[in-house]
């Protein structure tokens, strides 16, 4: 027994002899290491990014402390994209023994990051090339992909940093940006940075402060200016033309962990007078005065998801939102959203100023909740489902705001808008010759455009979940904005209330004002197909029924044939194009009568249409009014559109 002790301390020993003898090797002969580790550097750097790396002197001052002199990384033929007079740092030697790299103090004096893009080329693009991963086709574990990437990112933020002189340089193409670290320091888990920021005509001061501990992977940061006034975010307004800023910003990180096999991120971030201007969101500032964002992110071996106990704030509107990706056998993607009862107007007021304006001085009165239901399978995208509640109680509108819905009940003056310019006042009224009453437009006018247009029009309640459901999968699939779900109440909304601009504003007042007039019965939905057909374009400066039935066929619209009104009903999409549906002998070309057919023959499936009707439907139709002069002109096949009329089968 005695003799197995002294083998065992023997072991012991010999082990600690010889660790100390590496520990002595590793000292005598680390600065011949950290210039072949220089040089391994520099070899792979300009083996894969045609980059260079110099460091004119580079030294440890004792066992883990680094101290380099005039770094730089230079591409070739390029602007030098990192350039540092004096860099000192400490590393963990232990940390290092097992291969990973921990910063534990920092110091940089002088120095900069610039990227240069120029009409040549970028000094940066060579980083930005994907690589062919080299290892097999196994499936990525997201949540130990996702941990391992920020332990590393974490482990290279140094635990006590000063930085000053120090700048981060942007030129693209003449779009310049500078934010110079006049103060940067982290010390005893306190952030403290005073960046000045200049771009053209620009010059402003912000601050980074608060709390800071990389390797406990907390914090809690406030973004500001120093004078306390609105931060504006420079180069994106040249750049993208977004106009963009905000009072300030506060993030705060509580836990970034592995627990059970899955990664949790949890925290908060939040933001007061967010600012934004761009002509795709609406026609003036966008603001938002609170917002704030309590989020849960889960992460698994083949799922991301926002938990549903996460809140999103939006001044007092407060919701729980709840979004999934899973990638197993099928990609399936689920968004969930949660409306807990809300007072009508307080979700008004509430509602960001200058991306609802005709909402502005809107009042209410009662309280809703609401629930949104989304989930698309790739592998089977016709079961995606598409579910949207709202349940109200007592809600009522008892003041307009811009938007005075009750004026579709009287007689008002449209004037369309195209290509940006008001065109000439049209009456809705019986004192314009042309306005025709519903009970004088053709029947057959009335059930081609119902069946091309919206044929639950009499049904709905503004909006078709199964047309919506239709629409989102055929756009996820073509992965473009290919249908639309646009009811006739969302067309009347669009065009009697609201401009005719292609922005976000314009379609998140559009969805509302079409809940609120079907679903507080302002207008009866006899009155709203009357004022549609009496206002729709339907040719060059041509609006409402009244004039096209005359500017095509010299008729009254009570004396339309059934196929004039399918030649009416099909060119509602694009009016100023008919005459290329014609061809030389001014008869409907193949494509057009095709649509024609495939109309009838629905409205004959649904019993909208009898066999008697159709009687003379290959007679030739005659335009015997002033648009046969449009046939006169050489058609242009760039605006021919041959694609079958699609109607929502349901």
């Amino acid at each position: 027994m005695k003799i197995k002790k002294q083998k065992v301390f023997l072991l012991l020993k010999s082990s600690g002899l010889v660790l100390l003898l590496g520990v002595i090797l590793l000292f005598v002969f680390r600065n011949t290491i950290l210039d072949k580790v220089i040089h391994r550097i520099d070899a792979k750097l300009y083996r894969e990014y045609q980059c260079n790396f110099r460091v004119q002197k580079a030294e440890f001052q004792g066992l883990t402390n680094l101290e380099f002199h005039d770094i730089f990384l230079v591409p070739q033929e390029k602007d030098t994209l990192v350039s540092i007079s004096e860099l000192k740092t400490s590393i963990s030697f232990w940390k290092l023994l097992v291969g990973d790299i921990q910063l534990g103090k920092l110091e940089i004096n002088k120095g900069y990051i610039q990227l240069v893009k120029s009409k040549n080329g970028s000094n940066f693009e060579a980083f930005l090339r994907s690589k062919k991963e080299k290892s097999d086709n196994a499936e990525v574990n997201y949540a130990q992909l996702l941990n391992r990437i920020s332990s590393k990112l974490l482990d290279l933020v140094p635990t006590d940093m000063h930085v000053q002189g120090f700048a981060f340089k942007i030129n693209d193409e003449g779009n310049k940006v500078v934010f110079d670290f006049n103060q940067l320091a982290l010390a005893d888990k306190k952030l403290t940075t005073q960046i000045q920021v200049t771009s053209d005509k620009f010059s402003q001061e912000w601050s980074i402060n608060g709390f800071a501990d990389p390797r406990d992977r907390k914090a809690d940061l406030t973004f500001a200016n120093t004078k306390n006034d609105t931060i504006r975010v420079p180069y994106i307004h040249k750049k993208f033309n977004l106009k963009a800023g905000f009072k300030s910003i506060h993030f705060n990180l509580e836990n970034l962990a592995m627990d059970e096999g899955k990664l949790h991120i949890d925290g908060y971030s939040s933001i007061q007078n967010l600012f934004v201007n761009h002509t795709k969101i609406a026609n003036k500032d966008v603001v938002i005065k609170n917002a704030r964002f309590d989020y849960r992110w889960i992460v698994g071996e083949r799922f991301i998801a926002l938990d549903s106990t996460s809140k999103v704030e939006l001044n007092a509107i407060k919701c729980q939102p709840y979004l999934s990706y899973t990638n197993e056998t099928d990609k399936v993607y689920a968004l969930k959203l949660k409306i807990p009862k809300i007072k009508a107007q307080d979700f008004i007021t509430s509602l960001p100023t200058g991306l609802f304006r005709h909402f502005e001085g809107m009042e209410a009165q009662g309280s809703f909740s609401y629930i949104l239901n989304f989930e698309y399978n790739n592998h089977n995208p016709n079961a995606l489902t598409f579910e949207s509640n709202l349940k109200k109680e007592g809600l009522k509108i008892t003041k307009y705001g811009e938007a005075d819905l009750n004026k579709i009940n009287n007689d008002f003056t449209y004037r369309a808008m195209d290509k940006g310019f008001l065109q000439r006042p049209i009456l809705v009224g019986i004192d314009n010759p042309n306005f025709t009453p519903l009970n004088e437009i053709s029947p057959y006018l009335q059930k081609c455009v119902l069946t091309s247009e919206d044929p639950s029009f009499f049904n709905h309640r503004g909006f078709i979940n199964e047309a919506f459901k239709q629409s989102i999968a055929k756009n996820i699939r073509t992965k473009k904005f290919s249908r639309g779900a646009s009811t006739i109440s969302m067309q009347l909304v669009k065009n009697v209330f609201l401009s005719r601009e292609k922005t976000l504003s314009r379609k998140l007042e559009e969805i509302l004002l079409v809940y609120i007039l079907e679903n507080n019965r302002i207008s009866s939905k006899e009155r709203m197909l009357e004022v549609y057909f009496n206002i729709i374009e339907w040719g060059p400066n041509i609006y409402g029924i009244g004039e096209a039935s005359q500017f095509y066929f010299q008729k009254k619209p009570s004396d339309l044939s059934l196929k004039e009104c399918l030649f009416l009903a099909t060119i509602i999409p694009k009016p100023k194009g008919f005459m290329y549906r014609f061809d030389a002998d001014q008869q409907l070309k193949p494509f057009a009568r095709q649509q024609n057919d495939f109309l009838t023959r629905l409205m004959l499936r649904r019993n909208l249409l009898t066999e008697t009707d159709t009687i003379g439907q290959q007679e030739p139709m005659n335009i015997s009014g002033e648009a046969q002069f449009f046939l006169k002109q050489k058609p242009s096949t760039n605006e021919i559109d041959t694609t079958t009329i699609e109607v929502f089968e349901f």
